[in-house]
């Protein structure tokens, strides 16, 4: 074959900055609607909330109400961080005996250091389905630090699900390249398969909704009954009907028990700076025992990241990846997530992770409510007798990593991404870069990176200096340089929002994302 050309695009996206407070997230509308919250005087946690319920509908193989996740919150007033606890939890009657492995030992092709199971039942399917909590959790903390109305916060997702999924070049692309397993399941396939094809875009650009089954009807109805209709009331009803005509062990206990919290963090000091982080499910305590890691081993005295930077984040990560491992269960799966950060006037800042798991979670949608459920059982080692193996009742091990920032100067950050295992890698690195290197938000965001997220495969960012690459190269010899493109993500999507001691705020999405955007109230 003739040598490839190799064309190189730089594509960058400037920080916003305002006064009265941004939201970030991996989709532009959903940044929009999160900062008109804040312009009708909501706080830095309605405008999540809203954009995270408006993520529901503009990215669907990302999130939404069959998912769960992880927000982590500061609150100015008190000057405290506090975590909501929403994640998913395995049907109370899951047994590790529905996961029967392949005696061949050979690892699923679509997870991570897990042995293959008969089917791949733990990733797509009824059985991979884990009790889902979203609802649960951003009402919770909608009751404990917003301050609007549930009917107004879900109104404009509302509007947003009658008009249907955008479609455009991207979210087309997303459909298509998950078009083969989407076609599996028949309510799905008629939703976003309907003459057998993808939807397409318009040639001239413009977007038009694609109706995603009776989802509208179902925020509408949450919208006037509220949530307990989901977990305790008729729609609840609904849900396990369609959830068992499938083959789901979801019961009507498994979501009237259900139950999100709102725990104290996990926290470190790193170089002076507090860290506070979710706790043990999440990736929260990986990332703090890579950050007392590099703060042993880091010098101080580069000014900007160098080959030794670089190296000394490949060892920190190894070495966090085997910790968690040993003393937290095996390995996570990658999967789909989505992250949202805000801030307002007054100085609370959010870092809320949504997820439900892989694109297009379980990629099963129930006829008579469009919910896309998650296939959040796929987190579980199905290996038995492990620490993280599957057990009814049980929350999994995730890649989720919220974060919440206070800098020595005042300033406080959330940062956090979507990527699945490759999550806590960037958060991990981006925190270095601003704490270590004083670089800003805009230039942290940008700065190149690496991965290594648990196995020996080192992952590295082709735009880093090539005297980085070559040097890397030679310690780690079988490590792939790769450019950080639209697709396949390698390297995770974070955002990121700075609300300044002086009261100014500042905001970042990284790209290769299309569709990401921060936007500010004023």
């Amino acid at each position: 074959m003739q040598k490839r050309v190799k064309e190189h695009w730089q594509i960058r996206k400037a920080a916003v900055s305002g006064k009265n407070g941004l939201v970030a997230t991996q989709h532009h509308l959903a940044s929009d609607i999160g900062a008109q919250i804040l312009r009708e005087g909501g706080n830095a946690i309605d405008a999540a909330i809203a954009a995270g319920l408006a993520l529901g509908v503009a990215e669907p193989w990302m999130s939404g109400i069959g998912g769960g996740g992880f927000m982590t919150v500061y609150l100015a007033k008190t000057k405290t961080v506090k975590v909501v606890e929403f994640g998913m939890r395995a049907p109370l009657q899951s047994l590790a005996s529905d996961y029967p492995l392949i005696k061949s030992g050979e690892n699923s092709s679509a997870s991570f250091n897990w042995p293959a199971v008969k089917d791949d039942c733990n990733i797509h399917g009824p059985l991979s389905i884990a009790v889902p909590g979203y609802l649960k959790g951003i009402t919770l903390a909608l009751e404990n630090f917003g301050t609007m109305n549930w009917k107004d916060l879900i109104e404009p997702a509302c509007r947003l699900a009658e008009f249907g999924l955008p479609i455009d070049w991207y979210s087309s692309s997303k459909i298509n390249l998950m078009a083969r397993g989407l076609a599996s399941y028949q309510h799905t396939r008629e939703v976003y398969l309907a003459d057998g094809l993808p939807p397409v875009a318009n040639i001239d650009g413009e977007v038009y909704g694609l109706p995603l089954g009776k989802l509208s009807e179902t925020y509408r109805q949450l919208q006037t009954e509220g949530i307990d209709t989901y977990y305790t009331g008729e729609m609840s009803k609904r849900i396990v009907v369609d959830l068992n005509s499938v083959g789901s062990k979801i019961s009507t206990e498994d979501l009237s028990s259900y139950r999100a919290q709102i725990v104290e963090p996990l926290t470190t000091s790193y170089r002076g700076n507090k860290i506070s982080v979710s706790r043990e499910l999440t990736a929260g305590a990986s990332l703090i025992h890579a950050l007392i890691n590099i703060e042993k081993t880091l010098s101080s005295k580069n000014r900007i990241p160098n080959f030794e930077t670089y190296n000394c984040y490949i060892k920190a990560l190894i070495d966090s990846y085997s910790h968690r491992l040993t003393h937290l269960g095996a390995g996570n799966p990658s999967g789909n997530t989505t992250h949202i950060c805000s801030s307002d006037k007054e100085g609370n800042v959010v870092s809320l992770t949504q997820t439900i798991m892989s694109g297009f979670g379980s990629r099963i949608m129930l006829p008579d409510t469009g919910i896309l459920m998650n296939n959040g059982m796929m987190w579980f080692d199905p290996k038995p007798g492990m620490p993280n193996s599957v057990k009814g009742g049980r929350y999994p091990l995730c890649n989720m990593c919220p974060v919440i920032v206070e800098k020595a100067d005042g300033s406080v950050i959330a940062v956090g991404a979507c990527g699945g295992r490759k999550i806590f890698p960037a958060v991990f690195q981006l925190i270095s870069f601003i704490l270590d290197y004083n670089m800003s938000i805009e230039d942290a965001v940008h700065q190149p990176r690496i991965d290594n997220s648990g196995t020996n495969a080192v992952t590295l960012m082709d735009s880093l200096p090539q005297e980085i690459l070559e040097r890397l190269k030679q310690d780690y010899p079988s490590a792939k340089i790769r450019t950080n493109g639209v697709t396949p993500n390698l390297f995770a999507l974070p955002q990121i929002v700075e609300s300044s001691a002086n009261g100014q705020k500042i905001g970042a999405c990284f790209i290769p994302s299309p569709h990401a955007k921060v936007t500010a109230s004023d």
